[in-house]
């Protein structure tokens, strides 16, 4: 399979989770109306292979969520990619007690055409410390399907002041 057609996959298989699992995020009488998730169109430019480098205090950190109560995670490490000629960097969060990394974002898209509390992405390991950090793959929240959720905010370290128009759009329900 081609990168297009896995990311194609990866969509279809998103829509028909948020369509028929009673895991969704949509309630009942918004999966009767669901015709699919809005998405960007994929540009592999939004691709990187990085290095997961750690901070050398990797201290515990609190992050406010939607409904404002905060929760703990480790301020891990970042990772560096390069988009047009400027190196930009993100913050890499771990869950306590987990081998979950996660890395919530705002960029210029954020509360234009994606969620107004921005959206997360996840690296995936390549080998030792080499991630592969795919926006193609950065998705909303649950809390912007339904206020059922509750989600952690982004933090103000991780606001990148370039447009990645990338993979999941602002939810619209038809």
């Amino acid at each position: 399979m081609t990168y297009e057609e896995d990311i194609l996959k990866a969509r279809e298989e998103k829509d028909d989770f948020f369509k028929y699992s009673p895991h969704a995020p949509l309630n009942e009488t918004d999966k009767v109306s669901f015709k699919g998730l809005n998405y960007f169109s994929i540009n592999k430019d939004f691709r990187f292979v990085v290095e997961l480098k750690e901070y050398q205090e990797q201290r515990r950190v609190q992050i406010i969520t939607s409904k404002g109560p905060l929760q703990d995670y480790i301020r891990f490490g970042y990772v560096e990619f390069m988009l047009p000629l400027v190196l930009k960097n993100l913050t890499v969060f771990k869950q306590p007690n987990s081998d979950y990394f996660f890395i919530p974002f705002k960029d210029k898209t954020t509360g234009r055409e994606t969620y107004e509390a921005g959206r997360y992405i996840e690296i995936q390991t390549v080998k030792d410390d080499e991630y592969v950090l795919d926006f193609n793959t950065a998705y909303n929240p649950y809390c912007a399907y339904s206020d059922r959720w509750v989600c952690p905010l982004t933090p103000y370290e991780n606001v990148l002041d370039v447009e990645i128009s990338a993979w999941e759009k602002k939810y619209k329900l038809d």
